[in-house]
């Protein structure tokens, strides 16, 4: 039989004991949610709905998307823009999500497992954190054109 420690639990059993990272052991659970209505203009190919600002240096676990039913073969994509609303990675979390979804966690749907854990500039595509926030947002990829509501949970855990 074999135990094999996270390195939560090797740093913990250390001695000293050797601090883990906020975002990853004791760090604070924060959220960002809302709804939005889109208009039928909304919807269409490269739209993009910004959800929420988040620090760059945060570390996403859930981002939860429902949706009406925009029309057509409506899917978006799930990724980061800078606030300066500049594409960093417009599909780093999921990629083609169908309209008409019940609330459901989209945040490992094109994400690596590997990335739990990972701050959000190293989502974004970043090797060093730039400092400041990053926009959650959904890019349509293919065209909806009906107008309806989008609600969205985020949850992030910052120190």
């Amino acid at each position: 039989m074999t135990t094999l420690n996270s390195t939560l639990v090797g740093n913990y059993e250390a001695s000293p004991v050797v601090m883990s990272d906020a975002s990853l052991y004791t760090g604070v659970m924060r959220v960002a949610q809302g709804t939005l209505e889109l208009a039928a203009g909304d919807s269409t190919d490269n739209d993009i709905v910004m959800l929420a600002p988040i620090p760059t240096h945060a570390s996403i676990s859930a981002i939860k998307i429902a949706t009406d039913t925009f029309g057509g073969s409506c899917t978006f994509n799930v990724g980061l823009y800078t606030d300066a609303g500049v594409v960093k990675d417009e599909d780093c979390f999921a990629t083609a999500v169908a309209d008409a979804g019940a609330m459901a966690d989209v945040r490992f749907e094109a994400a690596n497992i590997t990335t739990c854990g990972d701050k959000v500039f190293t989502n974004a595509g970043d090797t060093v954190d730039p400092g400041g926030f990053y926009y959650v947002a959904v890019t349509f990829a293919a065209t909806g054109g009906t107008a309806g509501s989008m609600s969205f949970i985020i949850e992030y855990i910052i120190n």
